[in-house]
């Protein structure tokens, strides 16, 4: 496979939207800012403030449209943004498990396991990665994703383990990142979703991932009272960025970030 000779760029513009500019593997604008990680991987992240939250479903259409139209040549991406409130109910998603929704809308889409919630304050990471050119499956990426958010919660002095039975990180058996893939002809697409400093109640109206009474937790909770952190969404956005770009490098993504 031949790369190009220049590395992948991307221009901040303030009047971007998803929609607008996300629609071709080929687009080099994005919402808030881009990283280019040398000639195959970039990183997007869109606004992480409550009021630049974005709905799911137009995200949803724009990976998948990716995913679609991307080729051999296309570089990988990761998007890093936070969703409007919202359910998602995979596609083996049973509706027992959604127990009061009530104003929250519930979409079903096609990645794996059963339902979450997403809203502000949690910063989601949608992987759009060639697993048949890194030459890896996806229990290998699953893995390395979910030893990133590991590593991010080791920075700040807690301890996160994973469960091979239930995909995710949990902290003391409380669940603090989600994870679900779909990999269409080698590429996957959707991803992570982070606890960060969010509200917490709406998983109450649900059986998180399908198990009745899991309990959840977020970062800002493990953190000492005293920490005060105004952007710490970004924070961790920067943080989980570094962490899978040093994992994906790990597996045969060539990054070299300039």
């Amino acid at each position: 496979m031949t790369a190009s000779n220049s590395a992948t760029t991307a221009a901040s513009r303030g009047d971007c939207t998803l929609l607008e500019d996300i629609t071709a593997p080929d687009d080099s604008h994005c919402a808030a800012s881009a990283i280019a990680l040398g000639e195959r991987l970039l990183i997007r992240q869109f606004g992480l403030q409550p009021s630049q939250a974005q709905d799911y479903v137009p995200v949803w259409d724009a990976m998948r449209r990716f995913t679609a139209q991307r080729n051999n040549e296309t570089p990988d991406q990761i998007w890093m943004l936070t969703h409007k409130p919202v359910f998602t109910q995979g596609q083996a998603g049973k509706p027992e498990h959604l127990l009061n929704t009530a104003e929250i809308p519930v979409v079903q889409i096609d990645r794996g396991g059963q339902v979450t919630y997403h809203g502000p304050g949690q910063l989601v990471a949608y992987l759009l990665i060639d697993i048949r050119r890194a030459g890896i499956g996806v229990r290998e990426l699953v893995e390395n994703i979910e030893q990133s958010v590991i590593d991010v919660l080791a920075q700040f002095g807690i301890v996160g383990e994973s469960q091979r039975k239930a995909p995710g990180v949990y902290v003391n058996g409380a669940k603090i990142a989600a994870l679900g893939l779909r990999v269409r002809e080698g590429r996957s697409y959707h991803g992570l979703s982070f606890n960060v400093d969010m509200d917490l109640s709406p998983f109450r109206r649900i059986n998180p991932c399908g198990y009745e009474g899991m309990p959840v937790t977020q970062l800002r909770d493990l953190l000492p009272s005293t920490a005060e952190d105004g952007h710490l969404l970004e924070k961790v956005a920067s943080m989980l960025g570094e962490a899978l770009t040093e994992r994906l490098q790990g597996l045969g993504t060539r990054s070299t970030r300039h």
